[in-house]
């Protein structure tokens, strides 16, 4: 059987970041009132931006996750 070689896709890439403070969830989510955050059934914050269409979670923390880009640039 020839071999073939694998072709190879970026479909989602995930970055993470931190931030050296406390994250007010309630004040971004009045600043910003397209976020969901529903803090008895998730303890972070989704921010979703449309383009590049991605999700930010935030929590209080500082901590965040990206998810949904296509390249590192877009995240």
């Amino acid at each position: 059987m020839p071999q073939t070689k694998p072709i190879v896709s970026i479909e989602n890439v995930v970055a993470s970041a931190s931030v050296d403070q406390k994250m007010d969830l309630n004040e971004i989510t009045r600043n910003f009132p397209d976020v969901e955050y529903h803090p008895d059934q998730f303890p972070g914050l989704v921010f979703r931006l449309k383009s590049p269409k991605t999700a930010t979670l935030i929590f209080t923390s500082g901590k965040m996750v990206c998810t949904g880009a296509k390249s590192e640039e877009m995240a």
